[in-house]
């Protein structure tokens, strides 16, 4: 079966790759992304992660849960939703983690317009406890090296045998997805889904033929 590892709204056809994970497979199965990263949605990003506007939330939120309604039909019928974590000290600078912001949007206005999907978000699952050094100007490959070890999944956390939604606001290169999804993988998540508002990357895609398994 032919997966598809990463779509944004203008590349629905199945089967298709990002560069970045053709070279490097992830561990996630699938990867949706609502536009990309420029003019009004870049500012929105910029709004919410910096200029601390957490009203910005509220359209960005909406963004995200088209994206997740991609995966509708497609991932489990009962979904834990996971928002990428801050580490704790910024979160407290910043006042809130932009990623939990939306999510609670996203997941609210889908149980309206999606009542018969299991949307639960749990924000507590996946910590951050690693302080990482920024990634604006790291490779991909240096970006994944300084994201390991970052996260873990909370002691208790209720994922054995469930699918995950992990959730952002901003698909780079994939560094930050690839890494959590590893991590939880290994805690038992037995598939995880991606949503992102935006992404960065340009629409370059290719076939590969895998499973999603």
């Amino acid at each position: 079966m032919e997966g598809l590892r990463f779509v944004g709204a203008r590349v629905p056809a199945e089967g298709l790759l990002c560069a970045e994970c053709r070279r490097v497979p992830p561990e996630f199965a699938r990867a949706v992304a609502y536009g990309l990263y420029e003019d009004e949605l870049r500012e929105m990003v910029h709004l919410l992660k910096y200029e601390r506007v957490r009203g910005v939330a509220r359209p960005l939120g909406s963004k995200l849960a088209a994206a997740m309604a991609m995966l509708h039909g497609v991932a489990a019928k009962e979904l834990l939703v996971v928002p990428v974590p801050l580490f704790p000290a910024k979160e407290r600078a910043r006042g809130y983690n932009q990623a939990e912001l939306m999510a609670k949007v996203a997941v609210r206005e889908l149980k309206e317009t999606r009542p018969e999907w299991g949307l639960r978000l749990a924000s507590d699952v996946l910590r951050r406890v690693k302080d990482t050094e920024s990634q604006f100007s790291l490779t991909p490959r240096q970006r994944r090296v300084n994201l390991r070890g970052a996260f873990a999944v909370a002691e208790g956390a209720p994922i054995v045998g469930r699918e995950v939604m992990l959730v952002d606001d901003i698909y780079t290169t994939g560094a930050t997805a690839r890494e959590c999804a590893r991590v939880l993988r290994r805690a038992g998540a037995v598939k995880v889904w991606v949503a992102t508002a935006t992404r960065a990357q340009p629409e370059m895609v290719a076939r590969w033929g895998t499973s999603f398994d």
